[in-house]
């Protein structure tokens, strides 16, 4: 488990390109027959990828985390991204078919992940949280979710909104996750854009062409920075800083927040004028 650890906005200020990408961007998420996880200090979460290719793996307990299984104190939001594939969580199992989403309860102690086929294995994207009580494992499929259209052609960012776990669909303790996807000829998210000083973000990008590329904006409204990112590469969105960004060509991205409450629209707006 790979550890990142807070920064001061100040500090973000001065870091060069090679910086940025240390401390916010996540690469390489999914390696075959591996878990990736990398540890934040922003409200404690732990992104990953759980690639499954000709065996079954397994989400466990480390000593980073001093707990003997891994949802001992957390919470879990699971997105298949790949081909289909199960989670079994303590005997039961969940199929997952791309863009489903699982919700695992805190004090869930067995988790295994399996892919249906090698020739086209499944890809795990999980988001997990501090959670002080437990909510049932649920499951929620893509096709039964209620979408949400924003954005316009006109100003390329017609975009359609589905949030997964929140408050008035998959419950949880603090964790909040959802899923964007761009319509074809759109490219921008979240802008205008807003940062939400009481809780962290996540964002991973998706569904982009092989050539395709990136660019997430980030840093203080007044002092913003950018890096450019390909398919399946996740950025960590500190509190004080904004999070959006434009690609070469459409995409899907996978939101993730935790902190200080649930409520999706806690946010504070950014004027396109204060942008610098």
């Amino acid at each position: 488990m790979e550890m990142r650890y807070s920064t001061h906005p100040e500090h973000a200020k001065h870091f060069t390109t090679e910086e940025l990408r240390q401390h916010y961007l996540i690469q390489e998420l999914f390696v075959p027959e591996e878990v990736k996880l990398v540890y934040t200090h922003e409200d404690r979460v732990i992104i990953g990828g759980i690639h499954p290719v000709n065996k079954s793996v397994a989400l466990e307990g480390s000593d980073q985390i001093k707990a003997e299984t891994f949802l001992e104190r957390r919470e879990l939001g699971v997105f298949n991204v790949g081909g289909s594939g199960t989670v079994k969580v303590d005997g039961e199992t969940y199929e997952l078919a791309i863009k489903d989403c699982l919700y695992v309860g805190k004090g869930a102690k067995e988790l295994i992940f399996e892919s249906d086929s090698s020739g086209k294995p499944a890809k795990f994207y999980i988001v997990s949280a501090l959670a002080h009580t437990t909510y049932p494992t649920t499951k929620q499929s893509f096709a039964d979710v209620p979408s949400e259209s924003l954005g316009s052609q006109e100003t390329a960012n017609n975009r359609m909104l589905r949030r997964f776990i929140h408050d008035e669909g998959i419950q949880s303790c603090q964790l909040v996750m959802g899923m964007t996807t761009l319509e074809n000829g759109s490219v921008w998210n979240s802008m205008p854009t807003h940062v939400h000083d009481r809780r962290m973000e996540v964002y991973f990008y998706f569904e982009l062409d092989e050539n395709a590329r990136m660019f997430h904006l980030m840093g203080e409204p007044n002092e913003t920075r950018h890096l450019v990112m390909k398919n399946d590469e996740a950025v960590i969105s500190p509190p004080w800083s904004i999070h959006c960004g434009a690609a070469t060509g459409s995409y899907t991205f996978i939101w993730g927040m935790a902190g200080e409450n649930k409520t999706y629209k806690d946010m504070d707006q950014v004027a396109m004028s204060e942008l610098r």
